[in-house]
């Protein structure tokens, strides 16, 4: 009985021992959960490991889609950086395109190119920080969360693995506990049977009542380990519970709001790289904008008919021909034309200024190809002479102007070296004076060339402007009232009753004929013939052909004369020969191409008439 007591009191012990640790623990709980205010997932979701596991594998895989989301944009945004700027390097304006720059639309489509290629470099920055910022903090974070969760997931393994341990070492002190006291319980029984029974002998009965005690102290042995085990196991589960795994989820809460709150500000920062750009964009569409309200269709107008404005005179009135009052023996000749040109009747037929011209143009033709001095870079005349006079007046002032600009450039290149040699020669530990010799030279050579140059040029444009003179000049006005019809005149040089009205009916070749070969060009003496210009006859019809006409000689007016300073062999056709001290007639002035057109008498066939170089002759014209 008394052992049975000694039973019952231990085990009242161990319940009220065990119910003043849940008592512990649970105020421990209450503490903690007193102190934190706010939300935890220590302490809301203690039981939810694995599910936690799970959200922020998921979380962190978010992230890593923003990030290739980020990538592909950036991929998209340096795409269309590159092809906006292929777009424009196409559609740049070719160098020969260049002189349509002076028109608004161009200018504007140019301005606009520009704004395009300013827009294409905002997207290249916003592709690069997107890159370098963005898409870098993303990959960063991605990292250290992975390499963190994983580190609380293996704390969490770990105290949920020590937790199990504990639970199973308390699980076998539960269980030898139970054995050892039923076997305690069964041997007190045994041993009051033997006490009962007196059949049994003294020694008998102390065997039994050995074992009694024997099993008693093992259930008590066991009583204590189970109870130790379960104290070790409710400590153990109050930590790991209270403390331990509370830190680990709390943890990955800091975790996952780490990532959350990263994906908010990258999205921020994603925006904010946009709206960085913004204003430059707005400035760009600005610019197109007043790139399209600069675009004037007046000013292109007018700037058209500067660049098209021949300034020739429109042709007048075609005079009436009385064919009464005309020589009946004389063929009537159609010279209408719709071309503003003078035309010439010369031996052989009817030469046309338009063909006087090509065959003046062929023999500066055949002098240029073998003297490319003459001709500027794009092909044209070195004084522009080729072209529509109001054109080459601006062409010229183009040129002046762009040759004392470097004539200002080079007098300041000279002047700042004059100035370095005479601080060189002042202090001689600044430098050698003769280093700046050499190129103080070059300047002035190159200075000397500008000079010429642009003296040159400035020639070219006055000779221009007294070309421009004397078209509007009165007789240049009678010229052209004859413009497109010639009357004819005889062999013998007299002309009908109507051709009496104007003594100065000559053909003014000023607007049609126009060259740049100058005498001190250094042309040669190749030249083009002007077709039936005392070479043969021109009277000749090929074989077989019906029609026919009268070769009509217009004798022009002697301008006066001249005389051969040396002689000059007619290499081609356009030119005559003569020989030093010969006399020649003065029938065409120099047209400012260094050819003189010249007459003389032929035996064989009446005149001969052709170009010989001005240099070559001594001319005496009539007053």
């Amino acid at each position: 009985m008394v052992v049975v007591a000694i039973i019952a009191w231990q085990t009242d012990q161990a319940k009220a021992a065990q119910q003043q640790k849940l008592a512990e623990s649970e105020s421990a709980a209450a503490a903690a959960s007193s102190s934190n205010n706010k939300m935890s997932w220590g302490t809301e979701l203690w039981d939810q490991y694995d599910n936690l596991s799970i959200h922020t594998n998921k979380g962190i895989e978010v992230l890593d889609k923003y990030a290739n989301f980020l990538r592909d944009r950036v991929a998209i945004e340096t795409e269309y950086a590159g092809k906006l700027r292929r777009l424009v390097k196409n559609y740049q304006p070719k160098k020969k395109e260049e002189e349509d720059n002076e028109f608004t639309s161009r200018q504007a489509f140019r301005n606009l190119l520009k704004e395009v290629g300013d827009l294409a470099g905002q997207r290249e920055v916003v592709s690069e920080t997107l890159q370098t910022q963005i898409i870098h903090g993303v990959t960063v974070l991605s990292k250290t969360l992975r390499e963190d969760r994983k580190k609380c997931l293996t704390d969490g393994t770990m105290l949920q693995q020590t937790l199990s341990a504990q639970l199973s070492a308390l699980e076998r002190a539960k269980r030898n506990y139970d054995k050892a006291y039923r076997d305690s319980e069964k041997a007190v029984d045994n041993y009051k049977k033997a006490d009962m029974d007196l059949n049994l002998s003294r020694a008998e009965v102390e065997r039994y009542k050995n074992i009694m005690t024997s099993k008693i102290q093992q259930s008590d042995d066991a009583k204590n380990e189970y109870a130790n085990q379960l104290q070790k196991t409710n400590n153990l589960q109050q930590q790991h519970y209270g403390i331990l795994l509370p830190a680990v989820f709390n943890r990955l809460q800091e975790l996952d709001e780490k990532r959350t709150r990263g994906i908010r500000e990258f999205i921020i920062g994603a925006a904010d790289v946009e709206s960085s750009v913004a204003p430059i964009i707005a400035r760009c569409m600005e610019g197109i904008v007043k790139a399209g309200e600069s675009i004037n269709e007046k000013e292109d107008s007018l700037k058209v008919i500067e660049r098209y404005q021949s300034g020739f005179t429109p042709p007048t009135d075609i005079p009436f021909e009385d064919l009464s009052k005309m020589d009946p023996s004389v063929a009537p000749q159609s010279n209408y034309s719709s071309v503003p040109y003078n035309h010439l009747t010369i031996k052989g037929g009817t030469l046309t200024a338009a063909k006087l011209k090509k065959a003046r143009g062929g023999i500066l033709n055949s002098i240029f190809g073998s003297n490319k001095n003459s001709l500027t870079a794009d092909g044209q005349k070195e004084d522009f002479s080729d072209l529509p006079p109001n054109q080459q007046r601006k062409k010229l002032q183009a040129k002046i102007a762009e040759l004392q600009h470097k004539v200002d450039q080079e007098t300041n290149t000279r002047d700042g070296l004059m100035k370095m040699k005479i601080v060189y020669e002042a202090n001689s530990s600044l430098g050698n004076p003769m280093t700046v010799e050499g190129q103080l030279n070059e300047s002035e050579h190159e200075l000397d060339k500008l000079k010429m140059s642009l003296k040159k040029y400035q020639g070219f444009l006055d000779k221009a402007n007294q070309l421009q003179v004397a078209n509007n000049s009165p007789q240049s006005n009678r010229n052209q009232l004859q413009n497109g019809h010639r009357t004819s005149r005889h062999s013998n040089g007299s002309a009908s009753a109507d051709d009496h009205h104007d003594a100065d009916d000559q053909p003014d070749d000023a607007g049609s004929l126009s060259s740049s070969a100058s005498p001190e060009s250094g042309l040669g003496t190749s030249h083009t013939s002007l077709p039936g210009s005392g070479q043969g006859s021109a009277n000749e019809n090929p074989i077989g052909e019906e029609t026919s006409y009268e070769a009509e000689v217009e004798m022009l007016q002697p301008l006066g004369t001249c005389r051969a300073l040396y002689p000059f062999e007619a290499t081609s056709e356009g030119s005559i020969p003569m020989s030093e001290g010969e006399e020649l007639q003065v029938i065409e002035n120099d047209q400012g191409d260094g050819w003189t057109r010249v007459r003389r008498a032929n035996n064989t066939n009446g005149w001969d008439e052709g170009f010989v170089p001005t240099s070559y002759i001594e001319c005496t014209l009539f007053a």
